[in-house]
């Protein structure tokens, strides 16, 4: 019966170095912002809907929940690059 030839063994050159090279964790103040970015959009809109469209900003009537959206929406868009 034949027999298979042997695999030729991997060198330095051919394999594949890991990324860990380049690696740099996120600096300190990146998790606090995170959070409290999505934390302040639930709060703008907790305290819209609270006060009945008087507070945060009066003048933007149902504007506030865009606001409220877009600035916890920023703090999740912020998960996306957080490297621990």
């Amino acid at each position: 019966m034949p027999e298979s030839k042997p695999r030729k063994k991997a060198t330095a050159a051919n394999q594949a170095t890991p990324p860990a090279a380049t690696y740099k964790p996120n600096p300190v103040w990146f998790k606090p912002v995170m959070f409290g970015l999505m934390i302040i959009g639930l709060f703008w809109i907790i305290t819209f809907y609270i006060s009945e469209g008087m507070l945060p900003v009066q003048a933007w009537g149902s504007w506030n929940i865009v606001a409220g959206f877009g600035i916890a929406i920023i703090g999740f868009m912020m998960t996306t690059r957080w490297r621990s």
